[in-house]
């Protein structure tokens, strides 16, 4: 069974443009435990360009979100208990998300995502995320994320 995060969502929460494993045109972030911190990589595509040889910040900010959004889901997982394959990680979405851009990320070269919980408290999780490339921290991020009810149905 997978360990990454973003494949125990339920289908219907699974189409998220950079989290979606149903989602073909999508980044595919993909985030596991390593100890009590979340990690994750991603390799931005030439078009997710800013100026020659970087990357476009929007783009750095939406990978930082979706590897948030999937530690908060397992981290409130596993603040109930749970092991990510105990049954479909709860779906969070962003509440807020601050990002500040520390160094240029270079394009063509893997980005390393890698959080911590700061705090669970009820439906909401807090997250801070580190963005790396080639061992230099390129960006930081916090985010809010909330967990949805159980009763909420996305709409087509």
């Amino acid at each position: 069974m997978s360990s990454f995060f973003q494949d125990h969502y339920e289908d219907r929460f699974s189409h998220c443009y950079g989290c979606g494993r149903l989602n073909a045109d999508g980044y595919h972030v993909k985030s596991r435990w390593e100890g009590d911190e979340s990690v994750a990589s991603v390799v931005p595509r030439p078009h997710h360009v800013s100026v020659p040889g970087f990357v476009y910040g929007g783009y750095i900010a939406s990978v930082i979100d979706c590897h948030s959004t999937g530690t908060a889901a397992a981290a409130a997982h596993r603040a109930a208990g749970r092991e990510i394959a105990d049954g479909p990680l709860p779906r969070f979405l962003t509440g807020t998300l601050k990002v500040e851009y520390l160094a240029p990320t270079p394009l063509g070269v893997p980005l390393e995502l890698r959080s911590r919980v700061l705090e669970v408290k009820g439906r909401k999780v807090t997250v801070a995320t580190d963005l790396s490339a080639n061992g230099k921290l390129c960006a930081r991020g916090e985010a809010v994320l909330v967990q949805v009810p159980d009763s909420w149905e996305p709409k087509a």
